[in-house]
C-alpha cells in the first residue's frame, strides 16, 4: 500500500488538523448539495480525505459530473471570459508569432498547430484567419490543426466555430482521433483526448489558460515539517467540506525544493509531465510552444480559487458548478524541461502584446472602422488586455524552444546571430 493510502486510511480521523485557507469568496450560506458534492462526500467517507489535486480532477473532469465535461463555461454567459473572447487582436498577434517562428527556423514544408484546451475554438479561429491572410507566405507549407480536448460539449462548439459546414465531420469514439474534419479555410483538423495521441512532427504548440486548470497538490510548512493539504467532510455538517492537514508525510512532499523559502507551495505533477512531453518533442522534431496563463515565477503561495458567474466562488461550496484554478508556477515548468529545451519568460501580457505590435494593429482596425460601436469595442478590448490593473499584468507568456533556435550559427566559424523571438523582444520581419 502506498504512503498516500496509508496516510488516508491508516490514521484515526481526529489526528487530521483542520486548516483554513482562502478558498475564494466566503459564503455565509449553507453548502448547495450538488450531485458532485454527494459523490465526493461518499468517496471521502469510504476511503478518507482526498488531496486537493484529486478534488480538482473529480470536480472538473469526472466523466459523469465534471464541470468541464458538460458545461459551456466561457464567455459572457459563462463563469469566466478569456482574452480571445475579448478581442480578435489577441489571436491575430499569436498567429503572427507562429509565422514569425516558422520563418525564423527555416520555413519548414509542413507544420502542425496543436492547441491544448481550445475553449470555444475562438483563438485557433483567429490564428487560422491570419494564416489565410498571409497565404502567400505560407503557400508552400502543408498545415494541419490538432486540438486536445476532453470535453465533448466544447469539442462540438469548436467544430461549429472552425469547420466547413459543407464537409461532414467524422466521428470515432473508440479512436485516439475521436473527431476530424476540414476547417473553413480548407485545413485538416483533428481532435484528441490526450497530447500523447497527437502525431509527432514539426509542431507549434499553444496552451492558453490550460495549465491553470490542471490539478495541484497544496503543501503547508508546519513545525513538524511539510504537510499536504487534504479535503475532508466537516464532522459538524456532513453536507460541507473542509481543508485539513495530513498528520504525516505524503509522496507529494518530494516536489518541495531543498531551498524553498515559502511556507505554502502548490505543485502540479500533471503539468510537469506535459512539459516533459513537449520538451522531448521540440528537442527531437522542432517547432515551439507558447504558454499564456495566470502565473508567477516561484513566488506566490495560496492561489487556489473558484469562479462562478465571473465572480470569485468558494472552492468547497457547490462543487461541479464553478471553475477551479490555481496560478501556474513558471519556475516549476522551467525545471521540468530538464534542460532539453530553452525557455523564455515569463513576460507580462501587456509587454508581450506591445512587443508584438498591438498598438499598430489597433490603429489599423480603428482607421478602417466607421462604426462607433465597433470602435468602442476595440478600445474596450485593448484596455482589458493591456491595462495592468486588468489582464495586462495578471497574465504571462512563456515559451519553449529548441536550443539551436537561440544559438548562433551551426559551425564555430559562424558568427551570425539568430533572429530575436517575437514578443520577448520587438518583432522584426526579414
Amino acid at each position: 500500500m502506498s504512503a498516500l493510502l496509508r496516510a488516508r486510511r491508516g490514521v484515526i480521523s481526529f489526528l487530521w488538523k483542520v486548516k483554513h485557507f482562502s478558498s475564494g469568496k466566503e459564503s455565509a450560506e449553507s453548502s448547495t448539495l450538488t450531485p458532485m458534492l454527494r459523490h465526493l462526500t461518499y468517496k471521502i467517507k469510504s476511503t478518507g480525505p482526498i488531496t486537493v489535486a484529486e478534488y480538482m480532477k473529480e470536480v472538473l473532469t469526472n466523466p459523469a459530473k465534471g464541470y468541464y465535461v458538460h458545461h459551456d463555461m466561457i464567455g459572457e454567459r459563462g463563469d469566466f471570459i478569456t482574452s480571445p473572447e475579448i478581442s480578435q487582436i489577441f489571436g491575430e498577434l499569436l498567429g503572427i508569432w507562429y509565422i514569425s517562428e516558422w520563418m525564423a527556423t527555416g520555413k519548414n514544408s509542413t507544420f502542425q498547430l496543436v492547441e491544448l484546451g481550445p475553449g470555444r475554438g475562438t483563438l485557433t479561429g483567429d490564428i487560422l484567419r491570419v494564416f489565410s491572410q498571409l497565404g502567400s507566405v505560407l503557400k508552400n507549407c502543408d498545415i494541419s490543426v490538432h486540438l486536445v480536448e476532453v470535453s465533448q460539449k466544447l469539442s462540438e462548439i469548436q467544430a461549429l466555430t472552425l469547420t466547413d459546414e459543407t464537409v461532414a465531420l467524422e466521428h470515432d469514439a473508440e479512436s485516439s482521433v475521436y473527431m476530424k474534419g476540414i476547417t473553413k479555410s480548407g485545413i485538416p483538423i483533428f481532435w484528441y483526448r490526450s497530447l500523447q495521441d497527437v502525431p509527432q512532427g514539426y509542431s507549434f504548440y499553444l496552451a492558453h489558460e490550460f495549465f491553470d486548470a490542471l490539478p495541484v497538490h497544496k503543501l503547508q510548512k508546519t513545525p513538524q515539517g511539510w504537510r499536504e493539504v487534504f479535503i475532508d467532510v466537516d464532522p459538524q455538517d456532513s453536507d460541507r467540506l473542509r481543508f485539513v492537514l495530513a498528520p504525516s508525510s505524503t509522496p507529494a512532499e518530494t516536489f518541495i525544493q531543498p531551498k524553498e523559502t515559502r511556507n505554502h507551495v502548490e505543485v502540479c505533477p500533471e503539468a510537469g509531465v506535459i512539459i516533459q512531453i513537449l520538451s522531448e518533442r521540440l528537442e527531437e522534431k522542432g517547432g515551439a510552444a507558447l504558454i499564456a496563463d495566470y502565473g508567477h515565477d516561484g513566488t506566490k503561495m495560496d492561489t487556489f480559487r473558484g469562479f462562478c458567474g465571473h465572480k470569485l466562488h468558494d472552492v468547497l461550496i457547490a462543487p461541479g458548478t464553478a471553475d477551479l484554478t490555481a496560478d501556474v508556477d513558471f519556475s516549476y515548468l522551467r525545471r521540468m524541461t530538464q534542460g532539453k529545451v530553452a525557455s523564455l519568460g515569463p513576460i507580462q501580457q501587456h509587454n508581450f502584446l506591445k512587443n508584438m505590435g498591438i498598438d499598430v494593429r489597433l490603429k489599423v482596425l480603428l482607421d478602417n472602422s466607421r462604426d462607433a460601436t465597433t470602435r468602442q469595442q476595440l478600445i474596450h478590448g485593448y484596455d482589458m488586455l493591456m491595462n495592468p490593473k486588468k489582464m495586462g499584468e495578471r497574465f504571462n507568456f512563456f515559451a519553449l524552444l529548441p536550443h539551436h533556435r537561440l544559438s548562433s550559427g551551426d559551425t564555430p566559424q559562424s558568427k551570425s546571430l539568430p533572429p530575436p523571438v517575437a514578443g520577448f523582444g520587438e518583432l522584426i520581419w526579414k
